[in-house]
């Protein structure tokens, strides 16, 4: 595996784990409140992800947000094998994957969990999510003009029966938990009244500059808890999801006085804000200054209420992964995919 950037030849610090906080799930399991991303991005390779996530687990992480799609669960699956031979246990562990877009096939789910177990090496998942709401899929590096020729809108009927063999993962105890990703209220909406087995999480992009605070209340509402990527404003995403407009939490003005004022970098600060808030973040990094920072920030002191009040103030409503590859039609605009309009977008 490739070494991490000026790691220590030894770890020096750590966090005990059970310091770290915790979300109750609908169900009564606790999930840890902050985890280690695991999308490498353009930026990362497989192995250095890997080694990413051997290295969390010495400094304390027990959370580890993987997906199928990333291409790197087989790696990463070496890492869990060798934690979990050294004495860890399997029920220390938090462990997401993610049903990709082109498994939404009534015929593929239950494979494609058994793939991604199969590549994580585990015999269960603590949690399974559909990581998109839409069956469309796209070559890897196209630019935000790709369209799948097969790419379809939202369709209901078609979710709920991908929905119904995830509830079947959870009947086979292949996965503990299910949830979705990427989702929207009025789809929510839809799914919620449907669903034999309610998602107990959603994920989706959750950050100073942008909060999606009507949609984390209605999730809170009914028990669902968000779990939050691009907790930093996403600096390494790929510039398939730039645009000119995008804004960098991490260089806001408000933030930059906090974490000044308690000698942190603004990264921290937006971790802390995401724990306090009651998202769970995932952060992703290859860096073991900020692996560390990251998670100490989730049991060092609290961000004040003036602050907390401060940063809701400085929401941008600037939403950075905008999925341009995932519209099914010509000429159309991304926010078709996150029914600006109240409803489901139609075809």
């Amino acid at each position: 595996m490739e070494p991490l950037t000026s790691v220590p030849s030894q770890i020096v610090e750590s966090v005990n784990p059970s310091l770290i906080p915790s979300r109750t799930l609908a169900s009564g399991a606790k999930m840890p409140a902050i985890g280690l991303g695991t999308f490498g991005s353009d930026n990362a390779s497989h192995d250095a992800v890997a080694e990413a996530v051997r290295y969390a687990a010495s400094l304390g992480y027990r959370h580890f947000d993987c997906a199928s799609v990333y291409g790197n669960e087989d790696r990463i699956g070496r890492v869990f094998r060798q934690l979990l031979g050294s004495g860890l246990r399997r029920e220390e562990l938090w462990i997401t994957s993610k049903l990709w877009n082109d498994k939404h096939g009534e015929d593929d789910v239950i494979p494609s969990c058994e793939k991604s177990l199969a590549d994580l090496q585990v015999d269960y998942l603590d949690l399974y999510l559909v990581h998109w709401p839409f069956p469309n899929h796209h070559p890897p590096g196209c630019d935000v003009t790709a369209r799948s020729p097969h790419a379809l809108p939202y369709i209901h009927e078609h979710y709920m029966r991908t929905w119904r063999k995830m509830e079947e993962l959870v009947d086979r105890g292949l996965t503990r938990h299910i949830g979705t990703s990427n989702m929207t209220i009025p789809k929510m909406d839809l799914v919620l009244r449907d669903a034999r087995i309610r998602p107990v999480v959603n994920e989706m992009e959750l950050h100073p500059h942008f909060q999606q605070p009507d949609f984390f209340r209605y999730l809170i509402a009914r028990g669902i808890q968000p779990v939050g990527y691009s907790p930093l404003g996403s600096p390494a995403r790929p510039e398939r999801d730039r645009t000119p407009e995008d804004t960098s939490p991490t260089e806001d003005s408000v933030i930059c006085r906090i974490a000044h004022r308690l000698d942190l970098h603004p990264a921290v600060v937006c971790i802390k804000w995401a724990v306090q808030r009651g998202q769970i973040p995932i952060p992703f990094s290859t860096n073991p200054r900020n692996l560390l920072n990251n998670l100490r920030a989730t049991v060092s002191a609290p961000l004040t209420a003036d602050d907390m009040k401060a940063i809701e103030k400085v929401d941008h409503n600037c939403r950075l992964i905008k999925g341009h590859v995932f519209l099914w039609k010509e000429n159309q605009l991304w926010e078709d995919l996150w029914d600006v309009n109240g409803v489901v977008t139609p075809a």
